[in-house]
């Protein structure tokens, strides 16, 4: 019998003993390319999702370890497109870590794969400890990782950046779950709802525990005003690094969105989504006005990635109106579907950034795309497809995304969200301009830099298929919009 609910933790024992395993057998590993090491991560990624993939799609809701974790639907298929990532992250990092002496040791295989092992403790926790711990986990990975090269000051003054910012944000978020354990008494995310439902706990106090909640989530999904560290970090990390943080690490930011607001604290639902309003404004109009006078690409996607994440918090404040439970479920789907089509259309875009790189030369100034359809039509296409579909256009993936959310938005008939979803519209019409100027110059200006594209054919055929998932899930995006919606109504229903 399984007592301890062993079933719950499989993907994450399975990482974590590879990790270990992998680790071990680098110390001894005299090749400077890593390969073994990068074939095992490989390995290991891909077992991962498949067995996390597979409880999602075979396995109902169960609970483990006193019911300190949990794996549902929701967070079976979070955990799964998060393995994924990671994966596509590595196949496109290694020839650019290569390029820099990163793969001189294994770094950057198993430090990828601890930060993954702390995306899926997040994603199952049931508990205010559990979720805390994988937190910190991630974010003590992800601070290494941007130091990775420890001659380049960048990367340097980058990780000092997010280490000072990121400690104040896990600061904020602990003190708001101390705050929300003396009210209720209870680590347990179950046991909390319960005692909010309630109704006998001082509304004063549980609000002052939100707050610093949400502001603690707010920094780890990089919206405004908590986005100081975006634009430097994604700028100032190696790109290799800088898309595990923009990738997989949003994924891992929703399920505990989810986690603690939808399955916490949904009796407070009025107060949270009035916070996450004036967050998805404030990103909405921060993020793509910034990113306008950005000459650096890297630094452009980062604003970007501000203005994406207020269209997730669209989706989660547009839930639990007027008791409505179908229009809720519909909202949380739409979020969920968006922020796994932006990690898709994210990877691909920093996957063209990396295989243009070379040895000395980052590739990461708009200008360094001036002409590459002369270059590469593959690289240029690829670019131009995810640029398209971060500005929603149709008929690409991200343009239904954001149809998703805003239609979410618009059902709930309230006059205020109906107001908030023109403004995101008219955000959007903004923020087409920066990433049709990087179309424009990939394709009508003169090229600056006439050096052969050179690049594995791994990283090649992932490109490719990456880019055509943009637009195929554009086309018929109903699949994985059913997906995302039966694992949120089998995962919030129970």
């Amino acid at each position: 019998m399984d007592t301890f609910g062993w079933a719950t933790l499989y993907p994450e024992i399975l990482l974590l003993v590879a990790a270990c395993v992998i680790a071990l057998l680098d110390l001894r590993t005299t090749d400077t390319r890593r390969v073994l090491t990068y074939v095992l991560t490989l390995a290991t990624l891909a077992a991962t999702a498949l067995l996390a993939g597979w409880q999602a799609h075979t396995g109902g809701t169960s609970y483990g370890f006193s019911n300190m974790v949990v794996s549902d639907p929701m967070g079976n298929w979070l955990k799964c497109f998060a393995a994924v990532a990671m994966f596509v992250t590595i196949v496109y990092g290694r020839p650019y870590a290569a390029s820099r002496d990163m793969t001189r040791g294994g770094e950057l295989f198993t430090l990828g794969m601890f930060a993954l092992l702390g995306m899926l403790i997040m994603i199952g926790g049931n508990n205010f400890l559990v979720i805390y711990l994988g937190l910190e986990l991630l974010t003590l990975s992800s601070y290494a990782l941007v130091a990775l090269r420890r001659d380049d000051t960048n990367a340097t003054e980058a990780a000092m950046k997010y280490f000072v910012l990121g400690a104040m944000a896990s600061g904020f978020l602990l003190y708001g779950l101390s705050m929300l354990y003396g009210a209720t008494g209870s680590l347990d995310i179950g046991q909390v709802l319960k005692a909010v439902s309630t109704g006998q706990i001082r509304h004063q106090v549980l609000v002052f525990g939100v707050v610093f909640i949400v502001a603690g989530i707010a920094f780890k999904l990089g919206v405004a005003p908590f986005h100081m560290w975006v634009p430097d970090v994604y700028q100032g990390a190696p790109t290799a690094v800088t898309l595990i943080i923009g990738g997989a690490t949003k994924l891992a930011a929703f399920a505990m969105t989810m986690r603690l607001l939808v399955e916490g604290l949904l009796p407070l639902a009025i107060d949270w989504q009035q916070m996450l309003a004036v967050l998805a404004v404030c990103s909405l109009v921060i993020g793509n006005l910034a990113a306008i006078a950005q000459k650096n690409l890297k630094r452009m996607l980062a604003y970007s990635t501000i203005s994406q994440m207020g269209f997730v918090l669209l989706g989660m404040m547009s839930g639990v109106i007027r008791g409505d439970v179908a229009a809720a479920y519909n909202a949380y789907s739409s979020s969920m579907f968006y922020i796994v089509t932006y990690v898709m259309t994210t990877l691909a875009a920093f996957g063209v950034i990396m295989l243009l790189a070379r040895d000395g030369f980052e590739h990461d100034e708009i200008a360094d795309f001036a002409g590459l359809n002369q270059r590469s039509p593959l690289y240029a296409g690829v670019l131009a497809l995810c640029m398209f579909s971060m500005a929603g256009l149709p008929p690409l993936v991200g343009f239904y995304a954001k149809l998703a959310v805003l239609q979410a938005l618009i059902s709930s008939g309230l006059s205020l969200y109906i107001g908030v979803a023109v403004v995101a519209v008219v955000m959007s019409l903004i923020g087409a301009f920066y990433y049709i100027r990087v179309v424009k110059v990939m394709y009508f200006d003169a090229p600056s830099d006439t050096t052969p594209v050179v690049a594995g054919a791994d990283a090649r055929w992932m490109l490719t298929l990456n880019g055509a998932l943009v637009l195929v899930l554009g086309v018929v995006p109903g699949g994985l919009m059913t997906l995302c919606a039966q694992a949120v109504v089998k995962t919030l229903g129970t």
